[in-house]
Parts: C-alpha cells; sequence; structure tokens
C-alpha cells in the first residue's frame, strides 16, 4: 500500500470533514498535502477518486484487524464474530466517517452516493457470509432479511444513545442485537419468510457497482432459463414474446415493459422463481439505461 498516497488521502479526509466536499478545493488538499498538483493527481483523478481510495483504505484496516482477530479461532465463534463488527464501527468513529457519510447522502453527487452504497455493500455482503458461519447455512435464505434488520436496529439505537447521552460500550449493544438477531431469524424460519430476495440483492450490486448491463449478458441468462427449465404455456409464450422484444434492432420499452411483471409472476411457483427475477430485473435495469 502507498503510504505516502494514504497520507494524502487522510489530509484530504480531514478537510472534507471541517469544510465539506464541495467546499474543499482540491488545491487546498494539495497546500495542506504539501505535494504539487502533479501528484495528486497521480494518486486521484478526482475528489471523488480521493473519496473512493478513504473508504478502500478503510474496508482494508477492517479486514486486516479481522483477519488477526480470525487467525486460530473457530469461525463460528461468536465473541469474534462480535469483535469484528465492532472494528469497523471503532474505525468509523475514530475518523469521524459518519458526517462525512451523511453529508454524502444529503447532497445531490450522484457518483459520491453510489461510492457509498458500495461502501455498505461491501459491508453487508461480510455480515452476511458470517451470519451464515455463526448460524448456520439453513439461515441463507433469509440471510439478507436478517442483515438489513440488524444494521438497522444498530443504526438507530446508537443514534438514541447519543442524543440522550447514554452511557454504552459497542460490544454489549453488538452482542444485544445480535441476541434479538437469533431469535427473529428462528422466527423467519419457522414462517419460511423471506422479504428481500437474492435477486434484489442482486440488482442492488448491479447498480451499485454501475455495471453496464449488456443485451449479450441478458440473452445469455435468457439461454441457461430455456435450457434449464421446461416453461409451461403460458410462461413460454411471455418467455418468447421478451427474447423477441429484446433481439429486435430497436427495443420498444412501451412492449417490453409491460411483459416483465407478468412473466415475474407466473414464474413465481417455479423451481427457476429466483432465476426468472433475476432475468426480468436485469431486462427493467437494461431498458432504464437505453435511450
Amino acid at each position: 500500500m502507498n503510504n505516502k498516497k494514504r497520507k494524502v488521502a487522510d489530509i484530504a479526509l480531514k478537510l472534507f470533514i471541517e469544510k465539506g466536499i464541495q467546499q474543499t478545493s482540491i488545491q487546498e488538499i494539495i497546500e495542506k498535502a504539501k505535494i504539487s498538483k502533479g501528484t495528486f493527481y497521480n494518486y486521484f483523478s478526482s475528489k471523488s477518486d480521493c473519496i473512493a481510495d478513504i473508504l478502500e483504505f478503510l474496508r482494508y484496516d477492517a479486514s486486516q484487524q479481522r483477519i488477526a482477530v480470525q487467525i486460530g479461532k473457530d469461525t463460528g465463534d461468536r465473541n469474534v464474530f462480535i469483535e469484528q463488527i465492532v472494528i469497523i464501527m471503532r474505525l468509523n468513529q475514530e475518523r469521524n466517517l459518519s458526517p462525512l457519510f451523511e453529508a454524502i447522502l444529503s447532497s445531490n453527487e450522484a457518483d459520491l452516493k453510489k461510492l457509498v452504497m458500495q461502501h455498505r455493500l461491501y459491508e453487508m455482503e461480510w455480515l452476511s457470509n458470517r451470519f451464515i458461519e455463526i448460524l448456520g447455512d439453513e439461515v441463507r435464505d433469509h440471510v439478507f432479511d436478517a442483515t438489513i434488520i440488524f444494521f438497522g436496529m444498530m443504526h438507530h439505537m446508537l443514534f438514541m444513545m447519543r442524543i440522550t447521552n447514554t452511557t454504552y460500550s459497542l460490544e454489549h449493544v453488538v452482542d444485544t442485537l445480535l441476541s434479538y438477531i437469533e431469535l427473529i431469524v428462528q422466527k423467519m424460519l419457522l414462517n419460511e419468510t423471506v422479504l428481500i430476495p437474492h435477486s434484489a440483492i442482486d440488482l442492488l450490486r448491479t447498480n451499485a457497482n454501475k455495471k453496464q448491463v449488456k443485451i449479450d449478458d441478458i440473452l445469455s441468462l435468457a439461454d441457461q432459463l430455456q435450457q434449464n427449465y421446461l416453461f409451461n404455456e403460458d410462461q413460454q409464450d411471455l418467455f418468447d414474446a421478451i427474447l423477441s422484444e429484446l433481439k429486435r434492432d430497436r427495443i420498444r420499452k412501451t412492449v417490453l415493459q409491460p411483459l416483465l411483471k407478468p412473466f415475474q409472476k407466473c414464474t413465481a411457483e417455479s423451481p427457476i422463481s429466483s432465476q426468472a427475477q433475476t432475468f426480468t430485473n436485469l431486462v427493467w435495469y437494461f431498458l432504464r439505461n437505453i435511450h
């Protein structure tokens, strides 16, 4: 890791928090860091790129500390899990990142909002994978719901504790909320309830990572669906109509969009419901980005 680049990123972060992102100029960062303009642009292409690296450094530090805590311990050790969750919370506090996140999310800067979304998605995926290791593979279908509920409880609990000046330890808060999640997950399993399907998370990943969905990707997934599943007559008619539009030289949104929900609905109880929903989500996202 480039320590000089990181030092500049740390200086930029302090300025962003003190003055605001839009109010901080690249020239101010250069002067504060005592570097040349060429050096800054050798490290970062823009302020947004600088913020991307600030978040990347945070994730790197958290991952290194989490690995160090895990070494020689059982992956299912609940106390290790609690300590790992607390690590990034402490790093956020030490670097005073909450005001930066809040400023970005309340701004009109779409690119910066995507950076925060990416950062939170990385953390959600880490937590989801660890939930499976801690609670068992049977929670896999419910793990995103559990992750979102945990983050929501954590965010609002810490907010209320701060504004009421309540004394707390992060370990105790995490331990307590984790015990609630363990009970909630049992209820999810009992009721077979899933609010956020995997296909919705796939769409979130596509949005967060700014991946351009290509028609070839959609057609490739369509081929997989056709090969792995025998559609009934209604499903096949809708599927053929969708493919027919996708293969046109000029795709007609007004024709294609009304076909997506009926196809998703008629495959909802089928063995390929998740794949079919991913397919329709990708088509929807593709249509959003064509003119």
